[in-house]
């Protein structure tokens, strides 16, 4: 596995990435293509669809696909994109680790006349100007469906965690508030909501909401330590897939709880849909799971960053690229396009 790049190296990592395309002809755009991390099935999808693009699209772009280590921070990915801007690359599709310190990078972008789309995660409101356009799931949707799929099979309420990335991630802060209006029965709150003290019968526990990070086996760690220490907890929820996304690990945790998942008294419900994930449901090692669709994500930035340089045309904001609700009933017909 890749390891996070030190500060120091990522302009290193993003001179020998850009370095192929920067020899090719003139008429080829470099896009790059900025996850949170790399090294993530997630965020593997979303290059899938970028490479798709480049191929389909035969020498017009090259889809750059670069960002920090499998454990790599805002930080990281901050002084990446700075290096790309640096560099002279006609487009960025970023999705931001940290929305505010973002903010300062693509600054810079816009006064380079370099485009800008976000996807998967957003900047902050008073920053969208920074970006033509995000692309992605409408990140409160996902909250509000795993909320749904937790209020049908918890109707009288009770108590839950909730697992989420990165405290400064616009994106899973929105999917937070989801479930927090949606369980509370509530609206007009800010991102991530107002935590659950008992509104609706619902209550968070002491030392929850848990942030992995997007430290897979640290969140595989919290969910175990947090299961060991509420056994009859009554939801446990991540706003994204962290976990599953270490099957082996997990699968050892819900294991443990599996009567309790069986019998419907612990509501563990998941974000994403990745083959492993559905997977680990149809083993009954969790009863929902809310997906997006990455590799969409990931293939039509392309196109549209093409469009904006091509031919001045902007694409809708946002672009929603739509979400998959899954239960174990419907396990083989839920994934849509």
């Amino acid at each position: 596995m890749q390891k996070a790049c030190l500060l120091a190296s990522c302009a290193a990592a993003v001179m020998l990435a850009f370095g192929s395309a920067s020899s090719d002809a003139q008429e080829k755009y470099t896009f790059a293509l900025v996850p949170k991390n790399v090294n993530n099935p997630f965020f593997d999808q979303a290059r899938d669809g970028c490479k798709k693009a480049e191929a389909e699209l035969n020498g017009a772009i090259e889809c750059l696909y670069i960002g920090p280590g499998e454990h790599g921070g805002g930080e990281e990915q901050l002084q990446m994109v700075n290096d790309l801007i640096a560099r002279g690359v006609q487009g960025i599709a970023v999705s931001p680790s940290n929305a505010a310190s973002m903010a300062s990078a693509l600054t810079q972008a816009k006064a380079s006349g370099i485009p800008v789309l976000t996807w998967d995660s957003d900047l902050l409101p008073e920053n969208k100007d920074l970006r033509i356009a995000y692309v992605g799931t409408k990140n409160y949707d996902i909250g509000v469906n795993l909320a749904k799929r937790v209020q049908e099979l918890k109707p009288e309420g009770g108590t839950i965690c909730i697992q989420s990335g990165g405290a400064a991630a616009a994106n899973h802060n929105e999917r937070m508030q989801g479930i927090r209006d949606t369980l509370a029965g509530k609206s007009g709150t800010e991102p991530p909501g107002e935590p659950l003290t008992g509104q609706n019968g619902w209550t968070e526990v002491d030392g929850c909401p848990l942030y992995t990070d997007d430290d897979f086996p640290r969140s595989v760690q919290q969910m175990e330590d947090t299961l060991a220490k509420y056994p009859e907890l009554d939801a446990f929820v991540p706003t994204g897939g962290f976990p599953q996304f270490v099957p082996d690990a997990y699968r050892n945790v819900a294991t443990k709880v599996k009567d309790r998942i069986a019998s419907k008294s612990l509501a563990l419900v998941v974000a994403d849909t990745l083959p492993v994930q559905m997977d680990l449901m149809k083993e009954g090692l969790s009863l929902g799971q809310v997906g997006q669709r990455p590799f969409e994500m990931g293939y039509k930035t392309m196109y549209f960053l093409l469009d904006i340089v091509k031919d001045g045309k902007n694409p809708t904001d946002p672009t929603y690229t739509g979400l998959d609700v899954c239960s174990p009933e419907t396990a083989d017909t839920c994934i849509g396009g």
